[in-house]
């Protein structure tokens, strides 16, 4: 376990059981660490925002196994801190083990599904985004094959890769989507290496764009796609500029928005709940800048623009995996 804020080890919990000063808000980095350049660093860069732009502080912990989640999560409401905000589907039952035991604190489950009256859950419109990206992809691949490399195999992820698949069908209704998963355990969050071997892999099947929503993992989805010359998709905060020129988009999850709205809101002012971040409230959506000017051409962004509209005027649907736990145009 590692607490930041000058906390280490022992003296860390020692020092966070015995209490805090002030009420300062706390986040909890899902496994993967704050600096995973994807969905942790998403919301790290939210805090980071609110931190700089009003002077606040606040509480954070990096997590490096299972058994963490909770004991985070109770020294963190022992010591007072509101609201807690905690990162990934995982902690969804320690909030639900220890939120009714604190309902003074306001507790934030992004990603997750705790119904209790002082819990803001937020989710997110992923398919929508990522419909977009699929997009993207079908208009920018020459094979007409087009990869999707997942992280751990849950129904969120399979919504990510069911929306991709029908926004590349919408293009190109003959095109083929391959779809792989890293692992079926969290582990599969922060590998690498086997994000690269299954991008080869999908290489040498004639995937030509590979779209990564494998958090850690993607980096080396994204590595190895630069190193062998094809175009790479990256997911949640915008990866762009990790290979310019070489990432055709990054999928936006705006967790980013999410976390800050949070810390801003403070105990006091904010709303628990569900809460979706859909197409329409820009809480998903694709990335453009400079690292990928030279990709997108006016063309893509007229698909892109058209299939946003589409979208949010309800002129188009888009399947929901995990609504339904199926999808019409992939197989898993």
């Amino acid at each position: 376990m590692s607490f930041t804020k000058h906390l280490f080890g022992a003296a860390a919990a020692i020092a966070l059981t015995a209490g805090m000063a002030s009420a300062e808000p706390a986040l909890i980095f899902d496994l993967g660490g704050k600096f995973d350049k994807s969905f942790n660093e998403a919301g790290y860069n939210g805090a980071q925002r609110w931190a700089d732009e009003t002077g606040g502080t606040y509480r954070e912990i990096e997590l490096s196994s299972e058994a963490q989640r909770e004991q985070a999560l109770r020294r963190f409401a022992e010591a007072g801190a509101n609201p807690i905000i905690t990162m990934g589907f995982a902690m969804t039952v320690p909030i639900e083990t220890v939120a009714p035991e604190y309902p003074d604190t306001k507790f934030v489950n992004i990603d997750g599904w705790a119904n209790l009256p002082n819990v803001q859950t937020v989710s997110f419109a992923e398919h929508e985004g990522s419909y977009l990206a699929g997009v993207m992809a079908a208009k920018a691949s020459n094979s007409g094959t087009v990869g999707f490399i997942g992280g751990m195999d849950i129904p969120l992820i399979r919504k990510f890769a069911c929306g991709y698949a029908q926004g590349v069908k919408s293009v190109n209704p003959d095109a083929t989507v391959i779809s792989n998963m890293t692992g079926t355990t969290p582990a599969a969050w922060n590998d690498p290496v086997k994000g690269s071997e299954l991008t080869k892999a999908q290489i040498a099947e004639g995937a030509d764009v590979v779209y990564a929503a494998a958090g850690g993992t993607g980096v080396g989805v994204l590595q190895t796609a630069a190193d062998e010359g094809i175009l790479s998709i990256g997911v949640d905060s915008n990866q762009n500029y990790l290979h310019s020129g070489q990432v055709l988009t990054s999928m936006l999850k705006r967790v980013d928005n999410t976390v800050y709205n949070a810390l801003k809101a403070g105990a006091d002012g904010l709303e628990t709940g569900f809460i979706m971040m859909d197409l329409a409230s820009e809480g998903v959506g694709v990335a453009f800048d400079e690292h990928n000017a030279p990709l997108v051409n006016d063309d893509m962004k007229m698909a892109v623009a058209a299939a946003t509209d589409g979208i949010v005027s309800g002129s188009i649907t888009v399947e929901n995996y995990a609504a339904s736990e199926s999808c019409s145009v992939l197989e898993f």
